[in-house]
């Protein structure tokens, strides 16, 4: 009997064998800048976007084999198979990579006898653009050249339009959950503008979880586990934030601690980094909720 590939399990410990070699690899999936894109041109959403950003592709937009197919003009055959024409469609040799959606699953309930729904996870292969030939001119847009003002300009309109009690000053970062307010070194105590707004970022996300936000577990204590799946969600959410704005988030002095305390939390639960990332987006969508209208339609 074949073996049902369990892809969560693989794609988690893909993950686990890149914090053991010292990287935490949310940290570097927006190196292209931008977000993956359907081909619709609607954005993927939490995991999906985490997931499509490692490929280290630039192209944004991703397609299913048959999308591919039918955007490059290919026909089927009597049997409904596509006919392969060279250059066109899915390019051979290409492999896809996974994403997921939820769907429910129907099953008898064995104490009652009722039927009922419970939620179920499916994956399926998406190509990128690059990955795809014979693709209409849209599906190979040309990068945004950004300058470096026009990239730290929006990442500090980001964080002001949030509105929260953030004061300067110290040499750490930190959230109180009592005080509802960040502390954060100052601007110039960091390299770079970027450095500064992702720690920012981070510290935000912290900030979406307290009572009157998001309702998250935030007061737990450093060095246990539901203290090391909240940074994790942070830092999850900062990397979203941070292909919104086409910024690279920077390691966290502390970065070696963090990834010892992710591995034991990916180990014991291979579907952590996808809960996180799923918290992530609600931390998204709160911060972006937040931002002018304008801002958001562009999004």
């Amino acid at each position: 009997m074949k073996t049902r590939r369990d892809i969560e399990q693989e794609i988690t410990d893909k993950i686990i064998a890149q914090l053991e070699n010292g990287v935490a690899p949310w940290r570097k999936s927006w190196a292209g800048g931008g977000l993956a894109l359907r081909e619709n041109g609607v954005a993927y959403r939490g995991y999906n976007q985490f997931i499509l950003g490692l490929s280290g592709h630039t192209n944004p937009y991703w397609l299913t084999f048959n999308k591919a197919a039918e955007l490059a003009g290919l026909k089927k055959d009597s049997k409904g198979k596509w006919i392969k024409e060279d250059g066109k469609g899915v390019l051979s040799g290409e492999k896809g990579t996974h994403v997921h959606f939820f769907t429910t699953l129907e099953i008898k309930d064995k104490a009652t006898g009722e039927d009922k729904k419970i939620p179920f996870i499916r994956f399926y292969s998406v190509f990128n653009g690059s990955q795809c030939g014979g693709l209409p001119e849209k599906y190979d847009p040309k990068p945004v050249e950004r300058t470096e003002v026009e990239r730290d300009a929006g990442a500090e309109a980001y964080l002001a339009a949030i509105g929260a009690d953030v004061r300067h000053g110290g040499s750490r970062a930190f959230y109180i959950p009592s005080e509802d307010r960040i502390q954060i070194p100052e601007v110039d105590d960091f390299d770079n503008y970027v450095s500064y707004a992702g720690t920012a970022i981070h510290e935000h996300a912290h900030w979406t979880g307290h009572k009157d936000r998001l309702d998250r577990d935030i007061k737990n204590a450093n060095g246990t586990r539901d203290y090391a799946r909240e940074e994790l969600v942070a830092e999850a959410s900062a990397a979203l934030i941070a292909g919104h704005l086409g910024i690279e988030v920077e390691p966290r002095e502390d970065h070696a601690a963090y990834l010892k305390s992710w591995l034991e939390v990916l180990k014991d639960d291979k579907t952590a980094l996808r809960k996180a990332f799923s918290k992530a987006q609600k931390v998204v969508d709160f911060l972006d909720a937040l931002q002018p209208v304008e801002k958001q339609e562009a999004a």
